[in-house]
């Protein structure tokens, strides 16, 4: 049984504690342990099992279908944490409804919000965000998929690739060059839905923990101008800012992965004979135990410190949720490495839960900026607060 004492920490409110257990509870009733064989069937039953549960109304805010007021980080982190350590595709599932609908609830007209959000809640319409691009990573400032005024509209040339929700998603929150200056100052913004003509989403990716995932090529692909999402040129920021709502999110789904792992193998230390008693009778054992635990708890203080800072002291938080995504993402894949060193070869083997979380946090450190990357925001707001 998973260790839900945290909920008595004063970052979070009394909604965000009756929102743990609740969700605890839906899991362990709805959710199977196994993932199934059509991944992508799998992850439209979920988006469609979150709605129907109320679970995807805190991705938009209450005046679009959602539960609070405004997107609250605290509870996004609560909710992919608990899903994480059910199942990787629900979390998944949940992560990118939030993420692909983000910069229209935090930019979108109301005609936007209006036509997309109540969807995306309700599981209607599966969102995606694209950013990543074959040449450039998610270095935005230097992306290459151009955006040329076409009529009254856009005409999009380029390519989009290791886009999560690719080939199922109903539309792609898709990021372009329009050129109004170099580099940062030049990207705006779109809305793409997926039956778009010149769009095509069926290059499908393959990675160690299945997910739908794909390249999106855009063949003069034509958008009217009411699919320009916020102001033009500003496509950096509303990224930027969409980033800084759900990277903590990110961290909070490794800490979900790592408390699976830490339950799975403390049933494992006290149920396995070692000698005349049991592997949890042995002090290298406890030693891991002793390590796994510091670094979940290291690593949920600092979730949803940088989600209360943004939610209650209404600040950006940037440099903690930096903290909170690198930290909690590099230590869960050190404390799943401990679970899967403690089962020995059934710990390696397909079917084991040790050995699909040792698959599925991979994956974490890359995305919505790598390790590397967190290192670099976190030193240069630290340099800027002690300059001059």
């Amino acid at each position: 049984m998973t260790d839900r004492a945290f909920l008595d920490w004063p970052f979070f409110d009394e909604s965000h504690r009756r929102l743990g257990v609740e969700l605890d509870e839906w899991c362990a009733a709805e959710l199977a342990d196994e993932p199934g064989e059509d991944t992508d069937a799998e992850c439209r039953a979920l988006v469609a099992k979150l709605g129907k549960g109320g679970w995807l109304g805190y991705c938009v805010p209450r005046a679009f279908g959602g539960v609070t007021e405004a997107l609250d980080v605290r509870s996004l982190a609560l909710i992919r944490e608990t899903l994480a350590r059910y199942s990787g595709l629900a979390d998944y599932a949940f992560a990118m409804q939030g993420l692909g609908s983000g910069t229209i609830s935090l930019f979108g007209s109301l005609a936007q919000q209006e036509e997309y959000l109540p969807a995306v809640a309700s599981g209607r319409k599966i969102a995606a965000f694209a950013l990543t691009e074959p040449g450039t990573g998610s270095d935005i400032a230097n992306l290459e998929l151009d955006a040329a005024e076409s009529g009254d509209g856009y005409e999009l040339n380029g390519a989009k690739t290791y886009i999560s929700n690719g080939g199922i998603a109903d539309f792609y929150v898709t990021f372009a060059r329009t050129g109004e200056a170099a580099a940062a100052k030049g990207v705006s913004a779109f809305i793409v839905d997926a039956d778009t003509k010149g769009l095509d989403a069926s290059e499908r990716i393959e990675v160690i923990a299945p997910h739908p995932l794909a390249t999106l090529r855009f063949d003069r692909a034509t958008l009217p101008a009411s699919t320009l999402l916020g102001e033009r040129g500003r496509g950096f920021q509303q990224a930027m800012a969409t980033l800084d709502v759900f990277r903590t999110s990110v961290g909070a789904a490794a800490l979900g992965f790592a408390r699976r792992a830490l339950d799975e193998a403390t049933t494992r230390a006290l149920g396995r004979k070692l000698g005349d008693g049991t592997l949890a009778d042995n002090p290298i054992t406890q030693s891991k135990l002793a390590e796994m635990l510091v670094d979940i708890e290291t690593s949920a203080l600092l979730i949803y410190r940088a989600g209360w800072v943004r939610d209650v002291q209404g600040k950006r938080n940037s440099r903690e949720a930096a903290m909170a995504k690198l930290h909690a993402t590099d230590r869960a894949q050190a404390v799943i490495d401990k679970a899967v060193q403690m089962f020995g070869g059934l710990g390696v083997t397909r079917g084991c839960i040790v050995e699909r979380l040792y698959r599925e946090i991979r994956a974490l450190r890359i995305y919505e900026g790598a390790s590397e990357v967190q290192k670099v925001v976190i030193a240069r707001a630290h340099l800027k607060d002690h300059a001059g």
